[in-house]
């Protein structure tokens, strides 16, 4: 499919053009008109059906502008046709100027078209109704590469707060894994009370939240010294499991520790369930009966004496204990910092879209093939025999098609050279095909258009739609162009893409040229390739 979308089978398809001379006639709509206004010049010729017309296709006539050129009007007149162009024409600059003859070529032969005078006037303005202004300033053009600057800026320095923010927290962990990580459990209970002290929750009137923290740290040092489940049990339960806990295990723990850990667990209780709002003095005076009744409880715990090997087996599950809690903290970290990055990213791309559009973001940051050939660095290079010189984004590959050719078409070819770039795997090919023939003759274009579109049909094409113009080159050369659009199913997906095609064609005594582009529809940046490329269309003579 990459490759034979440019093979020309009905190249073969030639015909002999009789001409026939006929009179053109020459009008215009109207012979004065206000600067800018437009001038519709009309051509009429009547041929036969069988006759080939080439009307001119210049930029300008004479001093005047073509704003539009109008499709051809063909008007059917029993066995022959009157075929009807007009132009748009405009000037700018008052005065009186000539619309010089044109050349019209029916079978090859030119005629002439007559030579009219017309004017263009000054549009009056009437300052006494129309109010006059200054001049606006020139107003500055951003280029879009310094968007590219900003961006990479922008992109810095938010690496450089993810950077901050990431180490802010590893540092802050780190600290907090070293507040964590105790020796025994009563000193972790006493850190913990000095801790606090110092963030003053009660002084700020934060009552509740301090007997909270106050509590937990009794019941995790009785659940961690004395394996009693305290946080999930209630005070009476709490108390009953310390009564418990110290008949077996031994404990010289008196009724008074027990019944002033009760009585401050019930305040806390009051105080979180209840909203009741204890004096500052009961506040101290709870918070030094927590701390007393913690070291009571830690000195009465009978003292385990262990051999060697029990120490060295309990300091490895501790070391393991925090090994794993470091490898957790760590994976947290990583965690917390791809949320940063990707939270970076996202604020990032939501941003351009916002002030700059979906497209900019599309093109210009996430890349696109087409502005990347279009923004690169072109070519001009010459191709073929008879010689093809044009500009392209990439150079073309010579590539063989011969073998995929008719064997009774290849018997009438003399030479034949084509070269490519791209496919439609990429969405974007650019062909380039010249034949010379053994025998010299009159090719007409259309049929071998007609030709090629069949056979582009048969490659997998559906769907087309087609128009047909004339074509000319800077130099003048006339040529013929086909363009439209057709759809193309992939075998494997089985979804449908749209094409956009243009072809042109153009023939010297022996030989012809061809050159063609195929892409996406509806992709700008490919259009503006296309554009370039057929307008860097320079041809040869045969060479023989």
């Amino acid at each position: 499919m990459r490759k034979t979308f440019f093979i020309v089978s009905i190249l073969l398809i030639t015909s002999v053009v009789f001409s026939q001379q006929k009179q053109v006639q020459t009008s215009i709509d109207t012979t004065r008109n206000k600067i800018g206004a437009e001038f519709k010049l009309t051509l009429r010729t009547t041929v036969d059906t069988t006759a080939k017309v080439a009307f001119p296709n210049p930029k300008s006539i004479g001093a005047l502008e073509v704003i539009q050129s109008y499709a051809i009007d063909t008007i059917k007149k029993d066995s022959r046709y009157e075929l009807v162009k007009k132009y748009g024409l405009t000037q700018f600059d008052s005065g009186k100027y000539s619309i010089p003859r044109l050349t019209i070529l029916i079978n090859n032969k030119p005629f002439f078209t007559d030579s009219i005078r017309v004017e263009v006037n000054n549009v009056v303005v009437d300052t006494l109704k129309q109010k006059l202004f200054d001049i606006k300033p020139i107003a500055e053009v951003k280029s879009s590469k310094s968007w590219i600057w900003k961006l990479a800026l922008i992109l810095l320095l938010l690496a450089g707060i993810g950077a901050f923010i990431y180490w802010f927290l590893k540092i802050r962990q780190k600290k907090k894994i070293e507040e964590e990580l105790f020796k025994t459990p009563i000193e972790k209970a006493t850190s913990l009370l000095n801790s606090l002290e110092k963030k003053q929750l009660w002084q700020r009137g934060e009552v509740k939240a301090y007997y909270s923290e106050l509590t937990d740290i009794a019941r995790n040092y009785i659940e961690e010294a004395i394996d009693v489940p305290a946080m999930e049990s209630t005070t009476s339960e709490l108390i009953e499991g310390l009564r418990n806990a110290s008949q077996k295990k031994k404990m010289a723990l008196s009724s008074e520790t027990l019944e002033n850990l009760e009585r401050v667990l019930q305040q806390a209780d009051l105080v979180k369930f209840a909203k009741s709002k204890p004096l500052e003095f009961e506040i101290t005076e709870d918070r030094k009966k927590i701390e007393r009744a913690i070291v009571i409880l830690d000195k009465s715990i009978p003292v385990v004496v262990e051999n060697e090997d029990e120490l060295l087996l309990n300091e490895l599950q501790r070391q393991e204990q925090i090994r794993l809690q470091l490898l957790k903290k760590r994976k947290k970290r990583i965690q917390l910092s791809i949320g940063i990055l990707v939270g970076i990213v996202v604020f990032v791309f939501a941003f351009f879209v916002t002030t700059k559009g979906f497209t900019y973001v599309k093109d210009v940051i996430l890349g696109n093939t087409s502005k990347e050939l279009l923004d690169g660095e072109w070519v001009f290079s010459e191709y073929g025999n008879p010689s093809i010189t044009i500009e392209t984004p990439q150079v073309l590959t010579r590539t063989d098609i011969s073998k995929n050719l008719p064997i009774d078409g290849m018997a009438l070819i003399k030479e034949m050279q084509t070269f490519m770039y791209g496919s439609l795997i990429g969405n974007f090919q650019i062909g380039v095909s010249t034949f010379k023939y053994k025998q010299e003759g009159e090719i007409d274009l259309t049929k071998a258009i007609d030709g090629w579109l069949q056979f582009v049909e048969s490659q997998g094409a559906q769907n087309m739609i087609v128009k047909q113009e004339d074509f000319d080159t800077k130099q003048g050369v006339k040529g013929l162009k086909a363009y439209g659009t057709f759809s193309r199913v992939d075998n494997i997906s089985k979804s449908s893409t749209k094409y956009y095609y243009e072809v042109l064609l153009f023939h010297q005594e022996g030989g012809l040229q061809q050159i063609g582009i195929i892409h996406l529809e509806g992709d700008s940046y490919a259009n503006q390739i296309s554009e370039r490329i057929l307008h860097s269309v320079e041809l040869k003579k045969v060479s023989e």
